[in-house]
């Protein structure tokens, strides 16, 4: 079964996150993103499972769907044109802090559960390390490679994904506190590694260059704390619909099973550049090579994940060609309505035109990858369409993010 899945999410119990995000929220956005298979985020925090436990039935082999009578005022504000197939897959983030050889390591690790039964057996072992309850993903003094064997231990059929692994300070690879190799980070343990999540603010050419990452499967993932935010990165599988389907696919790391990534453009990422944010000063990777000291404050700067990749690559941009996934990039809706409009995302006019397209065009994936730019055109405006158009054939540019903040699109029409 051919579906788009976003399986890094969070609910609103995690910090900084939006109040909406909620079972039934995540269902309505789910359907009007086109998200056919999201993960439920936050499996550990006490409060979200309880609304787990208590709000979702079995569905296929290890997932999930509201129960009926939550499902039907789903139902009931999801327009016809976005209405599809909608289940969860248990998730949870869970960040680590550790030292190893003298050195500070901070890494975030998404896990899958196959069951209920085995969230409840990993949040109970966690939360003998430290606090889960205060926030969803919780902070823990805990090596990663003994995370790994935690949830192992309580289920062989459970999955750790590094995540973001290039941010610089809480990624795997990151330049502020991560490791320079997978086989560094998981020793012995790394046969039991199958995928990693790639972030915002990288490529999966930028990850082509890596060679040591070819094993993996690359997953691309959301990150989501605002339902608005849901599927600004997804990916395009064709597998059996099942917890065990879809963990076997990214066992396999089949191009056949894993058709595509669906990806932001990496220069709207807030860590691709380096730089310092309360300066306001950028620097390209070049920059930075030559000299990590800001020339605003005389601060060293955030190394950038562009930076990173460099410092790690071993294949040039022409050599990583044929090692990359296929991939689509794309930006979010909303932001090329507020472009259109030269307003806020946020404003009234750019949600009731958004709303307005779902309902006549269909879902947002449909409307980015696949609507005909005539048919866009007419339940829109000719800007929107043509900017759909030049983001679907790559024509845009973008000014770069740095040190926290997002970069900006603009579309060449």
């Amino acid at each position: 079964m051919k579906f788009i899945a976003d399986f890094h999410i969070h609910s609103r119990y995690s910090y900084a996150t939006s109040k909406t995000m909620d079972l039934q929220q995540l269902a309505i956005w789910g359907q009007l993103k086109g998200i056919g298979l999201m993960g439920t985020g936050d499996f550990t925090h006490p409060t979200w499972q309880k609304e787990l436990q208590s709000m979702l039935q079995p569905a296929e082999q290890g997932l999930f769907l509201l129960q009926s009578h939550f499902q039907s005022m789903v139902d009931a504000s999801v327009y016809d044109t976005c209405k599809g197939t909608q289940r969860f897959l248990l998730t949870a983030e869970i960040a680590t802090v550790f030292k190893r050889n003298g050195k500070c390591y901070k890494t975030h690790s998404i896990i899958f559960s196959p069951s209920l039964e085995v969230a409840f057996k990993i949040s109970q072992k966690l939360a003998t390390i430290g606090n889960i309850a205060y926030d969803g993903r919780p902070v823990l003094s805990l090596d990663v490679q003994d995370l790994l064997k935690i949830v192992l231990d309580i289920s062989p059929d459970c999955m750790l994904i590094p995540a973001h692994i290039w941010t610089p300070h809480f990624g795997l690879l990151g330049s502020k506190s991560g490791f320079d190799s997978f086989q560094e980070c998981f020793g012995d343990m790394i046969e039991h590694i199958y995928a990693f999540e790639k972030g915002l603010s990288s490529s999966f050419a930028m990850n082509a260059q890596c060679s040591q990452l070819d094993r993996f499967a690359i997953l691309a993932n959301s990150d989501a704390h605002s339902v608005q935010n849901l599927g600004r990165e997804a990916n395009i599988l064709d597998t059996d619909l099942s917890y065990f389907g879809i963990t076997q696919a990214l066992k396999n790391n089949n191009p056949q099973q894993l058709i595509a990534g669906i990806e932001f453009f990496p220069e709207m990422g807030k860590y691709y550049g380096s730089g310092h944010r309360a300066c306001k000063v950028y620097m390209t990777p070049e920059q930075s090579k030559e000299n990590q000291i800001c020339s605003g404050c005389g601060k060293g700067v955030t190394i950038g994940v562009a930076h990173r990749v460099a410092q790690l690559a071993d294949r040039t941009v022409e050599q990583a060609q044929k090692y990359i996934r296929n991939r689509y990039a794309i930006a979010p809706l909303q932001d090329i309505i507020a472009d259109s409009l030269q307003v806020q995302t946020s404003s009234k006019k750019v949600q009731k035109l958004y709303q307005s397209m779902l309902e006549n065009l269909g879902n947002e994936f449909f409307i980015l990858l696949t609507a005909k730019i005539e048919d866009i055109a007419i339940h829109s405006n000719f800007k929107i369409a043509q900017s759909i158009g030049a983001m679907r054939s790559g024509n845009v540019a973008v000014t770069p993010g740095y040190d926290g903040v997002y970069g900006t699109i603009r579309f060449d029409v």
